[in-house]
C-alpha cells in the first residue's frame, strides 16, 4: 500500500513538473478536400484596384482620404449604416472631383457594396462584431478583402476566414499599420540582417488611455465589447510587428499561449461614467498579460491595458543573442561592446547603447527596403498615424497590381487574432497553458524567414 501511494504521489509530482500535461488542447480542422494554403499566394494582377470601404467611421473615413493618393487604385465604392455618413464622405470625394458609389441606411447594405461589379477589394473598417460576416460574404461574392484591427475575436471565426480565403483564392489581409511604423520597419530590417545576432524574446503591448474615447465610439460599442469579454482584446498593434522579426509561419510557429489579468478595478467606473448604467459583472481585466512560446524555444510577451491612465506604449522590444532594439519610452538600439572590463554600480551597462543622433544615423543606414525617400515623404505629407497608414495602403495595393504575396496574409491575421479567445481561455482556466492552432495546417516552415515581394 505505502509502496502504492509513493507511486501514485510521483506520478502527480511527474504531473505538475511536465507542462504537456496541463496544455489545454486546440482543434485543428482538417483542410477541406480541394483547397490549398495560400503561403505566398499570387493573385492575378489588379492595374487600378478598385476599393469599396464598409465603415466610415474614424479608421474609414481616413481610409477614403488616404486612397486616393495611392497610385494604382481608386474608391469605386463608399458604405456605412448611417446614410448622412456616406453622403459626408461623398461630398468630400465630389470637392476632389472624384465619385464612387454609395450604399447605406440598411445594416446589410455591405452585401450590395461586395456584389458591385466595380470593386475589387472591400476594405473593412466597421465596429469589431461586423469585420468577419462582411469578409466571408466579401471573399464569397469574388472580392478580395482587407480587415481593420482587430480582424476576427474567436478561433471559430479566424478559421472561417481561413478556409474561406483558401477555397475562394482571394486575399484576406489584416489592416495592422504598425508593421509599417518606420521604428518598426528598420528594426525589422536590421534583424533581418542578423545585426541582433537571433532573436529569442519579443515584447509587443497596447497600452493606451481611453478615457476621451469611450463616449465618442457609436452607440458605445468598443466599452460594451469591453464589459462581455475577458482576455486581450486587441492585441495586434504590439503582437504583429514582433511576429514578423520572430518569422512566425515563416520558420517558426506558436505553440503554446498562457495569460493571466487584474480584476476590472476601473472598467465598471468607465461603463458607469459613459452609460449611466451599473455593470456589476463587467469582464475585461484592467491589465491582461499573455506570455507565448515557439516551436524553436523563443518567447514573447504580450499585454493590454486601455482601462489605465499609462501612457501610450506598444513596447515593442526585440531581444536578440547580440542586440537588443527598443522603442518605448526611449528608442534605442543597444550592441554588443568590448566592455569596459570592470563594472561599478554607477555603470551596471556593458551593452553599447545607440539613442539620439547616432541612432537616427545608424537607422539612415539600414532603411526597410520598402521605404523609399519618395514614398516615405509622401507618407508623412498624407498622414494617417504619422505615414504609417498610407504604407501599409500603398504596400497592399502595390502587391495586388502586380500580382504578389501580400506582407501580411490570412494566417497572420488568424495567428494575431487568435490570442483573443485562447488568452480568453487560459484565464477562465486558472491561467493554465493552451495550444496555438496551427492555422497553416504544416506548412508554417516551408518559407524561411520574413521578406518583401518587389515586382521584377
Amino acid at each position: 500500500m505505502k509502496k502504492t501511494l509513493t507511486l501514485i504521489a510521483a506520478a502527480i509530482m511527474l504531473a505538475a513538473c511536465n507542462p504537456a500535461q496541463t496544455v489545454i488542447k486546440t482543434k485543428v480542422p482538417p483542410r477541406p478536400a480541394g483547397q490549398q494554403d495560400m503561403i505566398q499566394f499570387r493573385a492575378e494582377p489588379i492595374a487600378d484596384v478598385g476599393i469599396g470601404v464598409v465603415g466610415l467611421g474614424d479608421r474609414g473615413s481616413g481610409a477614403v482620404y488616404r486612397l486616393p493618393f495611392v497610385p494604382g487604385c481608386h474608391v469605386a465604392a463608399i458604405c456605412d449604416v448611417v446614410p448622412e455618413r456616406a453622403q459626408h464622405m461623398l461630398d468630400e470625394l465630389k470637392d476632389r472631383g472624384l465619385t464612387a458609389n454609395v450604399y447605406s441606411g440598411a445594416e446589410d447594405s455591405y452585401k450590395a457594396l461586395c456584389e458591385d461589379p466595380s470593386v475589387d477589394l472591400v476594405y473593412i473598417c466597421t465596429d469589431w462584431v461586423h469585420h468577419v460576416p462582411i469578409a466571408l460574404y466579401a471573399m464569397e461574392h469574388g472580392k478580395h478583402v482587407a480587415l481593420e484591427v482587430p480582424s476576427a475575436e474567436t478561433l471559430e471565426a479566424c478559421w472561417d476566414l481561413v478556409n474561406t480565403s483558401e477555397r475562394t483564392r482571394k486575399h484576406c489581409v489584416i489592416l495592422e499599420n504598425c508593421c509599417y511604423d518606420f521604428f518598426e520597419l528598420t528594426a525589422l530590417q536590421m534583424a533581418r540582417e542578423g545585426m541582433f545576432g537571433e532573436i529569442i524574446h519579443a515584447e509587443g503591448a497596447y497600452h493606451h488611455n481611453l478615457d476621451y474615447y469611450w463616449p465618442r465610439y457609436w452607440n458605445n460599442w468598443r466599452l460594451e465589447f469591453n464589459s462581455k469579454h475577458r482576455g486581450d482584446l486587441y492585441p495586434t498593434h504590439g503582437f504583429g510587428p514582433i511576429c514578423q522579426a520572430l518569422n512566425i509561419h515563416r520558420g517558426d510557429r506558436l505553440t503554446t499561449l498562457v495569460a493571466m489579468d487584474t480584476d476590472p478595478f476601473n472598467g465598471p467606473k468607465h461603463y458607469k461614467a459613459v452609460t449611466g448604467k451599473d455593470c456589476p459583472d463587467f469582464q475585461g481585466g484592467d491589465v491582461t498579460m499573455t506570455m507565448l512560446r515557439t516551436a524553436k524555444g523563443k518567447t514573447i510577451l504580450v499585454e493590454h491595458d486601455v482601462m489605465t491612465p499609462r501612457p501610450y506604449d506598444r513596447m515593442y522590444q526585440l531581444v536578440g543573442t547580440d542586440g537588443y532594439a527598443g522603442k518605448y519610452p526611449t528608442e534605442q538600439i543597444c550592441l554588443r561592446s568590448e566592455g569596459t572590463g570592470r563594472i561599478s554600480y554607477d555603470d551596471l551597462g556593458g551593452e553599447l547603447v545607440i539613442e539620439g543622433e547616432e541612432l537616427e544615423k545608424l537607422m539612415a543606414e539600414h532603411r526597410s527596403p520598402i521605404l523609399t525617400p519618395e514614398l516615405e515623404a509622401l507618407a508623412k505629407k498624407v498622414g494617417g498615424h504619422g505615414g504609417m497608414d498610407f504604407i501599409m495602403d500603398y504596400r497592399m495595393v502595390y502587391c495586388l497590381n502586380h500580382g504578389l504575396p501580400m506582407d501580411m496574409d490570412v494566417y497572420d491575421l488568424a495567428e494575431w487574432c487568435c490570442v483573443t479567445e485562447l488568452s480568453r481561455i487560459s484565464l477562465q482556466n486558472g491561467s493554465r497553458p493552451v495550444e496555438v492552432p496551427d492555422f497553416t495546417r504544416g506548412a508554417w516552415d516551408r518559407v524561411q524567414g520574413f521578406d518583401y515581394a518587389f515586382a521584377e
